[in-house]
């Protein structure tokens, strides 16, 4: 299992907008292209989440996630925010980089841990807060993740 596999270039955008937490998954939930409904359902799902604990890891980094019935199988968008965002991360400094997961309550092929695991591993390796931030494509992503092979 590699992340890529989560990922389209659809899934990707280097240039989320959004002022607050909440705004920036909006955008990140957009990424997804469900409908109107799935979206309010999620929205409200990952704020519940958020206000347990943030999920910003530090390094100019959050994993936002949940389990949600809005989806079928585990889906992931990346977003990169230019000036970055308040997420009451570990470090207390804005986050940048997000990282969302979402996978269905019930999951058969029980990847949705692993995943996040291995995104949280990716995330602490020393070189990738810089070089997440020098991407220009949603292609030099995909490499990024291919050089680190997760």
């Amino acid at each position: 299992m590699h992340l890529r596999d989560f990922f389209t270039p659809r899934r990707v955008d280097l240039h989320l907008t959004g002022d607050s937490r909440n705004e920036v998954l909006e955008a990140l939930i957009a990424l997804l292209e469900l409908d109107d409904r799935s979206s309010t359902v999620l929205s409200r799902t990952l704020r519940r989440r958020e206000n347990l604990g943030s999920t910003g890891i530090g390094r100019g980094i959050a994993i936002p996630h949940c389990r949600s019935l809005v989806v079928t199988r585990l889906h992931m968008a990346y977003g990169r925010h230019p000036e970055g965002v308040d997420f009451r991360s570990i470090d207390n400094r804005p986050a940048r980089h997000f990282f969302l997961i979402v996978a269905p309550p019930l999951e058969v092929s029980g990847r949705y841990l692993p995943v996040l695991g291995k995104v949280a591993q990716f995330a602490k390796e020393a070189d990738v807060p810089g070089r997440l931030a020098a991407l220009a494509s949603a292609g030099e992503f995909f490499e990024l993740l291919d050089s680190k092979g997760v």
